[in-house]
C-alpha cells in the first residue's frame, strides 16, 4: 500500500487532541502536529504521543490554512514526503481503515487529486447545534466541488498549487479545492467513514459565532473566486441584509414589515419541506429549519466583517466559536 503522511493541526483542543493523536499514530507513516498558540498542554501531549511538533510563529495571524501549509513544509524539509498526505483537525479522530481506503482509491485513479470521506459528530445528541453539524457533514459520495479540511491529497498536487491560501480564515478548504478543480483535477468523496468530529457546541452563542465565520468564508472565497458561493452570498444579501433593512424601515412605514415577514416565513417552510424530503427526523426538522433560516443574519455579519477588513487593509483574524 502506498504510504501516507499526516498533518494534524490544533489550538487548545485538550482531550480532543489526545483522542485525535491516539487515532492517527499508527495508520499514518509520519505525523506532524502543528500548534497554533495553545496554552492547555497540547504541545506536550503531541510530543508524548510521538508526533513531530511544529509551533507556529505567534507574530503572524493564525489560520488553519497556514498551519496545514507549515505542516506540509515540515514533511518536505526532510526530503522524504509520502506520495499522499492526509490532513485532519485536532477536534477529529480518524476512523480505522480510512487511510488504506483513501490511498487505494488514489492509487487506482490517477486523475483524482484528492479524496475525502464521511465525517460525523462524536456526540450528535449533546445539543441541537451538534445535531445540525452532524446533518451538514453527511453529503453524497462521488465527484464533488469541495470538502472540509479533512482530506487526503496527492503531495505533488499540493506542492504544485502552493497549498492552502494562508490568508483565508474560513472555507480555506473550499478555496483550495476550487484551485484543484480549475487545474483540471477530479475531487471525490468516498462512501467510507473518515473522521469523527467533536463540534462541542452547547450554546446559541457558539452557533452564532460559527455562522459568522461561515459568512466570512462566503465573502472571502467569493472575492477570490466570484463564481463560487454565489448562491450562498445571494441568499445572505437577501435574507441577512435587504429584508432586515425593510424591517427597520417599517418603523417609519409599518406596512413595510409585511413583505420581509412573509419572505422569512416562506423560507422557513421551504427549508423545512426540503429537510423532510432529505429524511431528517420529524423531531429535528423544525429547529433545523429555524436555525438555517436565522443563520443568514450572522452570515451577513461575517460578510460585512470580511469587507470591512479588506477595505481597511486589515489582516484577517480567525473567528473561533469554542
Amino acid at each position: 500500500m502506498t504510504p501516507v503522511d499526516l498533518v494534524l493541526i490544533g489550538r487548545n483542543e485538550g482531550a480532543r487532541l489526545v483522542a485525535s493523536l491516539a487515532s492517527v499514530m499508527g495508520p499514518a507513516r509520519r505525523v506532524v502536529y502543528v500548534d497554533s498558540g495553545s496554552d492547555d498542554g497540547s504541545v506536550d501531549a503531541a510530543r508524548l504521543a510521538g508526533a513531530e511538533v511544529v509551533l507556529l510563529d505567534t507574530s503572524v495571524p493564525f489560520t488553519a490554512a497556514r498551519a496545514r501549509n507549515v505542516g506540509f513544509a515540515r514533511l518536505v524539509e526532510t526530503g522524504d514526503t509520502a506520495p499522499y498526505v492526509q490532513f485532519i483537525d485536532g477536534d477529529c479522530t480518524l476512523v480505522n481503515g480510512w487511510i488504506d481506503a483513501g490511498a487505494a482509491h488514489l492509487d487506482a485513479h490517477p486523475e483524482t487529486a484528492m479524496v475525502t470521506g464521511w465525517r460525523s459528530e462524536i456526540a450528535p445528541d449533546a445539543s441541537i447545534y451538534n445535531r445540525l453539524c452532524d446533518w451538514e457533514w453527511h453529503r453524497p459520495a462521488g465527484p464533488i466541488l469541495a470538502c472540509g479540511g479533512d482530506m487526503m491529497v496527492r503531495a505533488e498536487v499540493f506542492r504544485t498549487l502552493g497549498g492552502f491560501d494562508p490568508t483565508v480564515i474560513a472555507a480555506e478548504d473550499d478555496e483550495f479545492c476550487t484551485r484543484m478543480r480549475k487545474a483540471g483535477w477530479v475531487l471525490e468523496r468516498l462512501p467510507q467513514e473518515m473522521t469523527r468530529h467533536d463540534a462541542a457546541m452547547h450554546g446559541f452563542g457558539q452557533w452564532w459565532q460559527r455562522a459568522v465565520r461561515t459568512g466570512h468564508g462566503f465573502a472571502q472565497v467569493g472575492h477570490l473566486h466570484p463564481e463560487y458561493f454565489l448562491t450562498e452570498r445571494t441568499r445572505v444579501y437577501v435574507y441577512g441584509l435587504a429584508l432586515p433593512l425593510l424591517v427597520l424601515a417599517s418603523i417609519v412605514m409599518p406596512v413595510l414589515v409585511l413583505p420581509p415577514l412573509a419572505a422569512y416565513g416562506y423560507n422557513f417552510l421551504r427549508t423545512r419541506r426540503g429537510l423532510l424530503i432529505e429524511g431528517v427526523a420529524s423531531d429535528r426538522v423544525t429547529p433545523f429549519a429555524a436555525l438555517l433560516t436565522l443563520s443568514k443574519l450572522p452570515n451577513m455579519i461575517g460578510v460585512a466583517k470580511f469587507h470591512w477588513r479588506r477595505l481597511r487593509g486589515r489582516k484577517m483574524q480567525i473567528i473561533e466559536y469554542k
